[in-house]
């Protein structure tokens, strides 16, 4: 079925609002922030998205898988397993501070979301790869398992969420410490 003229604009401008207040307050935002910003009401997002779920999996790819496979590309381009494993969580570790959408991709936030799971499976894929080689090279310490790099990204979400008022440089300095801590003893 083809949109009339007004109703492609209503699609657009809840697109850019939801990506708006997502990108700053999460995928958890109650939709009537994202009416208000889009200048609609709440039943227009429901009824040309079908609701949260519908409006979400519309934007996931601009707000936050873009983001994710341009730091698998960076990390692809280097040399080393060290490098790679520590740029690739510095990365999402970063990303996880920047874009409150990234922690509830990467924490599960909506797991009936068919795009998210999606999208966070196939980061956790990588970076377990990642893990893999790293360890192999004996670069990252042995005792790390899967379930330890899946708890530090979780971990590292949490600390973002709940430690507003720290500065991106210091966030930054702290993830050093933690990568350092990686590393065989």
């Amino acid at each position: 079925m083809t949109l009339r003229a007004d109703a492609r604009r209503n699609v657009e401008g809840i697109r850019r609002a939801a990506l708006d207040v997502f990108r700053t307050g999460g995928l958890t935002t109650p939709m009537d922030e994202v009416a208000r910003a889009a200048g609609v009401s709440k039943g227009t997002i429901y009824h040309r998205f079908g609701g949260r779920r519908g409006l979400i999996d519309a934007v996931v790819d601009e707000l936050v898988a873009e983001r994710i496979r341009a730091i698998v590309d960076e990390v692809e381009a280097l040399d080393g397993p060290l490098p790679r494993f520590e740029a690739y969580l510095r990365g999402i570790w970063l990303l996880q501070f920047d874009e409150p959408a990234a922690n509830d991709v990467l924490m599960r936030a909506l797991p009936d979301s068919k795009p998210l799971s999606i999208l966070c499976d196939q980061a956790c894929e990588f970076a377990l790869g990642l893990l893999r080689d790293a360890q192999a090279a004996g670069a990252i310490r042995p005792d790390l398992t899967p379930e330890d790099l899946t708890h530090l990204i979780l971990e590292r979400g949490t600390i973002a969420r709940a430690c507003p008022h720290q500065s991106r440089s210091d966030y930054d300095r702290r993830l050093g410490f933690t990568l350092r801590g990686l590393r065989p003893l």
